[in-house]
């Protein structure tokens, strides 16, 4: 658990970047701090590791005063994930995400040996080991940093803003990979963004500052969409929260409906969808034979914006279900799923 207890950070030059934070981060949960620039996110995380010491009131970690640890002591207990992963240029990768057992005293043997698993933990391949940060993607270099902040096993992970230089779709797929994770090690994370919908897809818990270093609210994220605190917080997260929101509501009582396939090579008249050998989505040939992309896939199960995402951005009017292993199930339409949740209002 981490405690904020009054805290307060004013700068040499006055500046006050976080007043008065009073804020508990429950054991084993996802925090997010989100912002607009300047609002004192990025401080508050820091003080958690003695990056930056607040000017005053206390901030613990499992009910430990932060300054009565060394700093470099503290901070071999916590991860720490940044922007472009902050990776050692001239070691490898697996020499990369070894490093913090080595400082901690671990045999290079062992070191390495827990490197090659967090690796596979994060889903990158084996052989990725011996490259250099410079030959690998964003995202597998991002990779690599939560992997290396994992290495030591600490129970506090602090992200600051470590997705925000990805594109979108490299993002989510890194989104979905924290929170595999999350489900498998149960840490305790801070995580920093600027970005509402980041924020309320991977929070459990949500803290909205406002300019100032001033906490606005703090709250569960269909909370937070729901019953902003105030209009600072409802222009934050902006005028679509409703739609923001249905990622909080299930796709029951949506109907999954049939529809043409073929394998990736074919082409008939109509609206077709378009599947590998074993039936996952590739795109849809069009009724003039063109074969287009797909749109965003619902994964089966999931709330209903992703239906409703789905529905919207297929070509064909219809938003195509898969399953768990990404395996065509059927398809859905928009107005259908609106039904549903102009029946659910009711």
């Amino acid at each position: 658990m981490i405690e904020f207890r009054g805290v307060t950070k004013r700068f040499d030059d006055g500046t006050i970047a976080v007043n008065g934070l009073d804020l508990v981060v429950e054991a084993g949960t996802i925090t997010v701090f989100v912002g607009p620039s300047g609002c004192g996110k990025t401080t508050s995380l820091r003080m958690v590791n003695r990056m930056i010491d607040p000017t005053s009131g206390t901030v613990l970690v499992d009910g430990r005063d932060v300054l009565t640890v060394d700093p470099p002591k503290l901070r071999l207990g916590i991860g720490y994930v940044i922007q472009q992963a902050g990776l050692f240029p001239h070691r490898t990768v697996l020499d990369n995400v070894a490093t913090v057992p080595l400082l901690s005293g671990w045999a290079k043997s062992r070191a390495r040996t827990r490197a090659a698993e967090l690796l596979e933990l994060v889903g990158l391949p084996a052989e990725l080991g011996r490259r250099y940060p410079v030959q690998l993607s964003g995202g597998q270099q991002q990779r690599v940093g939560v992997a290396r902040a994992l290495a030591a096993d600490p129970p506090v992970l602090l992200m600051d803003e470590p997705f925000s230089a990805v594109d979108p779709v490299v993002r989510e797929g890194l989104q979905d990979e924290l929170l595999r994770l999350q489900a498998e090690l149960d840490k305790t994370i801070v995580f920093v963004t600027h970005d509402i919908d980041e924020a309320v897809r991977i929070g459990e818990k949500v803290a909205v500052f406002r300019e100032g270093g001033i906490l606005a609210q703090y709250a569960p994220p269909a909370e937070l969409l729901s019953r902003p605190a105030d209009d600072f917080v409802a222009g934050f997260v902006g005028k679509d929260r409703g739609y923001r929101s249905l990622s909080f509501v299930d796709a029951s009582g949506v109907e999954v409906g049939a529809a043409d396939t073929a394998e990736a090579s074919a082409a008939s008249g109509g609206w077709e969808l378009l599947v590998d050998g074993e039936n996952r989505p590739q795109g849809w040939s069009a009724p003039d034979g063109a074969v287009v992309p797909g749109g965003s896939l619902y994964g089966e199960g999931g709330p209903i914006r992703g239906a409703l995402d789905a529905a919207l951005s297929s070509p064909s009017g219809l938003g195509v279900v898969v399953d768990a292993n990404g395996r065509f199930v059927g398809v859905v339409k928009a107005h259908q799923v609106l039904d549903v949740i102009e029946s659910r209002r009711g």
